[in-house]
């Protein structure tokens, strides 16, 4: 039987996170480091949320700083991984016969490299990333994710990037040692508890879990990576927590990996 790489959500949180050495940092460096080598990796990233299936086919895809107002030094990252084109192509053809633009003007985005260069420091690793179709409805996202599933035994690592819980209104600016809002905790509880039992109806469904989800998720974007990866859970895997906790009060940092029960049982990291 083929090695079945896991398949990890990260949730990525400020964009600050590149710069910065901390307990997720250092967790998403661990993953990288005891992961199984991938030999592509394909990422959903929250920041490319666009009204259409892409995916990205340069050889040598852009680091996009795709955010405001942030120091000077954030704006200087560079992610060089290499493209792969011939993943993207890949993609194309398992998500047929949904329509897929091979994309040659988008990036790596933040949600993508703000992890990768912890995780992968070194960007040798292909990367591809996969957008967000914003007109289709969650039902759609875990869709295309089961679709993907193959690849995960064919040496890619499929990352989504996001946050569970991500209510920019509600974040405590310029404020720390904020406590988590009630209500953030009690949806992270409650998803955590759904993804243990693989009750992946109600997470596609998440509108119908109440107030607690409506604050959770204001806009889909942050949490529809998620989906993808748990669609792509197979019988034998076991669903993991090896990050987290929550920034602001409203943004989760909460990291979930997908992988046979062996693999998951070991090296997860809580900060």
């Amino acid at each position: 039987m083929p090695s079945l790489l896991p398949a990890v959500f990260f949730g990525h949180g400020n964009p600050m996170n590149a710069l910065s050495r901390n307990p997720y940092t250092e967790a998403w460096a661990e993953l990288g480091r005891t992961i199984t080598r991938p030999k592509a990796i394909l990422s959903i990233s929250a920041h490319w949320f666009v009204p259409q299936t892409g995916v990205t086919v340069s050889t040598a895809p852009a680091t996009i700083h795709d955010f405001g107002g942030f120091p000077r030094e954030l704006y200087a990252v560079q992610y060089p991984a290499p493209g792969d084109p011939e993943l993207a192509r890949r993609v194309q053809k398992l998500l047929a016969p949904t329509p897929v633009t091979l994309d040659e003007t988008w990036g790596l985005d933040h949600g993508t490299w703000s992890v990768l260069r912890h995780a992968y420091p070194q960007a040798d690793i292909p990367v591809v990333q996969l957008s967000i179709d914003e007109s289709k409805p969650a039902g759609f996202h875990f869709e295309i994710g089961e679709r993907l599933a193959p690849l995960r035994e064919e040496g890619v690592l499929i990352a989504g990037s996001g946050n569970l819980v991500h209510n920019l209104r509600a974040f405590a600016w310029g404020r720390s040692g904020v406590q988590p809002y009630d209500w953030a905790v009690r949806f992270e509880q409650e998803a955590r508890a759904r993804i243990l039992a693989a009750d992946h109806k109600a997470l596609v469904q998440y509108q119908s879990l109440g107030r607690d989800a409506l604050l959770a998720i204001p806009t889909p974007d942050h949490y529809l990576p998620l989906l993808y990866v748990l669609a792509t859970r197979q019988p034998r895997d076991a669903a993991t927590f090896p990050v987290d906790g929550v920034d602001g009060g409203s943004v989760s940092m909460l990291a979930v990996k997908v992988a046979p029960d062996g693999q998951s049982r070991h090296h997860d990291l809580h900060p």
